[in-house]
This record gives structure tokens, C-alpha cells and sequence, in this order.
């Protein structure tokens, strides 16, 4: 908890949790920052918020990749991928692509079929099946590859895989990843990634798909000191700025510039896989970082989790609009039916919990899970608990599951650790999300010392179950001019959160469901506009139950702005995250 006062006096809202404005230091630099730099107040508090100091603003608000690109070759064996692709690619040597079936690993393989068909050259797309063969490269999938291509790249995969990277046989393996390393390195010619042991964990917040476009960087660094021409990357872009944001890494330093490029570049529809995408998703706008992560990354995964592996990938590399809209169609039913499984299991999961109330972390196991739904729903149980959660499914005795961590919590390396321990049969990932294989009969006791292994960090914490509120705005002020000068200083997502702001003393005039447990609903000031909301899977939480019965009442509400385009017409709603009755 926190000394402050709380924001507007709520200190239990329809969520439980107090609300908590900014500090009088960081008001203070916002007000310096708003004269100095010459910005409007709500987005001088943005930058305040960030740490940004006047002299920084001009280059935060328009962030250029060719400033904050790090140099590739300061990644270790980036010299010995880049040239091996290079030389692969000029000598039309059989090339394989083993990806993982998540949006990072889509994203990462359709770049670099991208990359290799402008130069004409094709490659063998492989991503294992989530069920039969679980994550990562296994020795009969990588040997039956190595019989057959002369060059193996592994995407958002490959680091912990030394047995099955050994079944190479003569092909070359090259592993561009970001997923934390062990001590020892698999057998392969390049292991490139920012989170090896023997790295300085500057790039360590890259997703693999950034690690891949860097690696493209040194390779056309390759190609211009041979002559030849050099396929352009900021396309690319697109594919980059998804999976960013899909994986939930920080959109700090460089990613926060490829995001912001990549929008841009998805805004032109030129990617027939994203184009497509983004029509089954009904974005009507220019797209966001909600919109990646929210609407399209569910459905690229969707193959992944309940349908085939590779349908994601496919999708995103589709070249012809026919055959991208079929993909996207077929993920956008996958998505339907995951959501259902998923609803299922969640209930479940929950149920567990609850009963279980461990004061450390939220974890629940059960026979028959789907294990293509059980990230989604650690997911759920951390947003319910605000606890580091894990789900894990069970089929004939072996659990595979998912970690979901909160802010400031480790939950890859502690997972790390549990298999270095022996108590789970393999385990990794990164700070915010890992998986998981244990037996049945080691649940409890791996559980138990994951508890142990993250309480230290977990206690650390403060504030954790705070809603911070960036400011109070007025119904009237929420302009789609407003919203133009609050996006400069975006993109918003992990480690830069959107600013959130509170209304006081607002009428709900109207409220309904919609969609699948989902509330619309309006709010006003009498004589004035009503300003729009919506709340996103409210009803399963006490915030949709709540307003739904409480037409006429009045409410402080709190929320993140957002443009909506509808009809021809551009308005500012509301995505509201909490509600305090009056």
C-alpha cells in the first residue's frame, strides 16, 4: 500500500482496490515539463511519468529506429548467423524454419520467409504441435529436417534444446531466441540471443522476433559489403511491432521505436495475413498496441493453441489476399472455440484458487485441461488474484503448464530454477511468462517451492493492488484532440502503461452487455454530452454485475481514453477499468 492519499477517497472500489494518484514530485516535474518543453499538461504528465526530462521530450515524442537501433554484432554470434544465412541463401541451399506456435514464433518465421523471398528463395516452414510434441525442437522432428535442408534456423526456440539441436546431424543449426539460458549452450553453429548467461542483459527485453530483425540488419550489412542488393526491412516492421506487443515485452528503448514504427507501416495494409487479420477482427481504426495485443495476437495464437500449429505462421506469410482471408477466417473460428474451452477450464482454475488461497502464488491443476488454453487462463487467475500464477493441464500422469508473473516478480528465472532442482522435468521462458512439464505426482511440492522461490521478490512489491490514476479529466475535455496529443507520447503497453484517468461524479445513464460477458455503458454530466465506455470482460469480474443493476446511480469512474470510429464519425470512449458508487 501506499502513504498517499487515495484519489478521489476511494479506498475500496466495485474491484477492491484503492485508487492512487500521482505523487506531488512527479506533479510538480509535470507542471516544470508542460512550460518548459511546451506540451500540454496530460502529456507532460506522461513523460513525467516516464522519467523524461525536457531536453528528452522532443526525441521521446518522436522516437526514430535509426537513432535507437543497438548495434547487432554487440549480440554474440550474430557475425556467424547472419553471414551463414547470407551464404545460404546465395548458394539456394535447402534453408528449414523451426518456430514456436505462439505469436513471437509466427512472427519470426514469417519474417524470415519475407526476407528470403525477396530474394527468391523459399524455406521449409516447421512448428511443432502444441499436444504431440510439445514446445520446442525435439531430435526426430529436427533429425528428419537435417536429412533433408542444408541450414536449420530455430525462432523463439532452441536455447535449452541440446538433446534434440544434437540429432542435427550435418546441417547447421542456427538459433536466434530470447528465452532464458542455462549455463551450457546447445550444440549449433550461432546461438543468438540477448539472455544468455554471457550476455549483459542490455537487449534482454527483446522479443525473438526483434532478435531476428536485427539479425536481418547485420545480414544486409553482409549483402552491401558483397555487392548485392539488400532487401528493405522496415516493412518488416509490422510483423515486429505484433509480436512486441503479443509477447508482452517492455515497450521501452528500441521496442518502443519498433512499435511505434510498425503501427505505422500496418496502418498502410500492405500485409495481406495482418490486412486479413484485422478485417475478422473488425478493427475499424488505425490499428494500436490493444489492437495487437488483444484482437490479433489471440487469434495468430489460436492456431496454436486449439487448431494446427502452423496456421498462425502461414497466415502472417500469406503473399495472395485470398489465401491470407481463408487463414484468418479458420483462426478467427479457432479463436471461438478457444474461447469457450477456455471458459471452461477458467471456471475450473478459479474454483481452486479460491479454496486454496495461497498467499504467494495462485496455481490449479486438473486431468484433461486443454493444454492450448492453460497460458490464457494463468493469465485470468493473475488478473483475479494479482498473484504469479500457474495453470497447469494433466494427461496420463504429466502436467504441462503455464506461468503467468506479475510486475517486478521473475517468474522465468525462479521456473529456471525449479528445473535445474529436478522438481519439474523441463521448465523456462522469460520474466513475465514461462512453461512447464511436471509429473503429477511433483505438483505440490514444485508449486510449493515456487511459492518459496518468489516470495522474496513479491514481498518487494508496493502498491501492488493500487489502481494509479495519471489525473482527473472532465467528460467535455475527451476530444479526439486530446486523444491525438496523449497517442504522441505512446505507444502504450508493458513497462509503458497507457495513462488511466479518473471522472468524479458521473450519472450511469445507460448500461447493457454486449458480446461475450463484455458492458457497454454512458455516463454523464447533466447538460452535457454522455461520455461512451466500454469494459471489456467485465462480467466475470464484480464490476459488470455491479454497474449492470445500478442504472441512474451515480459513479467516479476510471479508465483509459481511446478513439472510436464508427458511422463515419471519430469519438472518444472510454475503456473502463474500475467504477466507485457514490
Amino acid at each position: 500500500m501506499t502513504d498517499r492519499a487515495a484519489f478521489l477517497n476511494v479506498e475500496n472500489s466495485l474491484t477492491g482496490r484503492r485508487w492512487v494518484g500521482p505523487d506531488q514530485d512527479t506533479t510538480r516535474r509535470a507542471e516544470a515539463l508542460a512550460q518548459s518543453a511546451d506540451l500540454p499538461l496530460p502529456v507532460a504528465r506522461i513523460l513525467a511519468e516516464r522519467g523524461i526530462e525536457a531536453a528528452e521530450a522532443d526525441g521521446y515524442l518522436a522516437p526514430t529506429l535509426r537513432e535507437m537501433l543497438p548495434d547487432p554484432l554487440s549480440l554474440r554470434d550474430m557475425a556467424n548467423a547472419a553471414e551463414r544465412l547470407v551464404a545460404a541463401t546465395a548458394a539456394g541451399e535447402k534453408i528449414a524454419i523451426f518456430a514456436d506456435y505462439d505469436v513471437d514464433g509466427g512472427s519470426s518465421a514469417a519474417l524470415l520467409l519475407d526476407w528470403l523471398r525477396q530474394q527468391g528463395r523459399d524455406a521449409t516452414l516447421y512448428i511443432p504441435d502444441r499436444i504431440d510434441e510439445g514446445y520446442g525442437p525435439n531430435a526426430p522432428a529436427v533429425a528428419a529436417l537435417a536429412a533433408e535442408h542444408d541450414l536449420i534456423v530455430c525462432v523463439d526456440c532452441g536455447t535449452l534444446s541440446h538433446d534434440a539441436l544434437a540429432a542435427g546431424g550435418a546441417a547447421d543449426i542456427v538459433v536466434l531466441d530470447h528465452h532464458l539460458a542455462g549455463e551450457t549452450l546447445p550444440p549449433a553453429l550461432a546461438v543468438v540471443n540477448p539472455n544468455r548467461q554471457d550476455e549483459d542483459g542490455n537487449l534482454g527485453h527483446l522479443c525473438a522476433a526483434g532478435v531476428v530483425f536485427l539479425t536481418l540488419v547485420q545480414a544486409g550489412r553482409v549483402l552491401r559489403e558483397q555487392g548485392k542488393p539488400e532487401p528493405p526491412l522496415l516493412p518488416l516492421l509490422d510483423l515486429v511491432a505484433l509480436a512486441t506487443v503479443a509477447d508482452v515485452a517492455p515497450l521501452t528503448g528500441v521496442n518502443r521505436a519498433f512499435v511505434r514504427q510498425g503501427l505505422a507501416i500496418m496502418a498502410r495494409r500492405q500485409r495481406p495475413g495482418l490486412v486479413a487479420l484485422s478485417d475478422v477482427s473488425r478493427v475499424d481504426t488505425a490499428p494500436s498496441s490493444f489492437h495487437l495485443g488483444f484482437m490479433l495476437g489471440p487469434r495468430v495464437n489460436a492456431g496454436g493453441r486449439v487448431g494446427r500449429a502452423d496456421l498462425g505462421a502461414r497466415c502472417l506469410s500469406a503473399t495472395h489476399p485470398d489465401e491470407a482471408r481463408r487463414l484468418a477466417e479458420e483462426l478467427d473460428e479457432l479463436n471461438r472455440d478457444r474461447r469457450a474451452i477456455e471458459a471452461s477450464v477458467r471456471e475450473e482454475a478459479l474454483s481452486q484458487v479460491e479454496a486454496r488461497a495461497d498467499q504467494a502464488l495462485s496455481w490449479a491443476a486438473g486431468d484433461g485441461w486443454h493444454p492450448g488454453v492453460v497460458g490464457i487462463v494463468a493469465a485470468r487467475v493473475k488478473e483475479r488474484t494479482g498473484l504469479p500464477s500457474v495453470v497447469i493441464g494433466i494427461e496420463n500422469g504429466i502436467g504441462k503448464g503455464s506461468a503467468r508473473s506479475v510486475a517486478g516478480v521473475d517468474l522465468g528465472r525462479a521456473v529456471h530454477r525449479l528445473s535445474s532442482e529436478g522438481l519439474i522435468e523441463k521448465g523456462g521462458g522469460h520474466t513475465m511468462a514461462a512453461g512447464l512439464t511436471v509429473a503429477e505426482s511433483m505438483i505440490e511440492g514444485a508449486m510449493a517451492r515456487l511459492a518459496e522461490l518468489i516470495q522474496p521478490e513479491l514481498h518487494n512489491r508496493t502498491g501492488t493492488d493500487d489502481l494509479r490514476i495519471s489525473g482527473l479529466l472532465e467528460p467535455a475535455a475527451a476530444t479526439p484532440e486530446l486523444m491525438e496529443m496523449i497517442e504522441s507520447a505512446g505507444p502504450f503497453g508493458q513497462a509503458a502503461p497507457a495513462p488511466r484517468y479518473a471522472f468524479s461524479d458521473l450519472l450511469l445513464d445507460s448500461v447493457a452487455t454486449m458480446g461475450d460477458g463484455h458492458l457497454r455503458a454512458a455516463f454523464r454530466v447533466p447538460g452535457q454530452k454522455p461520455l461512451e465506455a466500454v469494459a471489456w470482460g467485465a462480467m466475470q469480474s464484480p464490476l459488470g454485475p455491479a454497474l449492470l443493476s445500478a442504472k441512474g446511480r451515480r459513479f467516479h469512474i476510471a479508465g483509459k481514453l481511446e478513439l472510436s470510429h464508427w458511422g463515419g464519425r471519430t469519438r472518444v470512449r472510454l475503456r473502463l477499468d474500475d467504477a466507485f458508487a457514490l
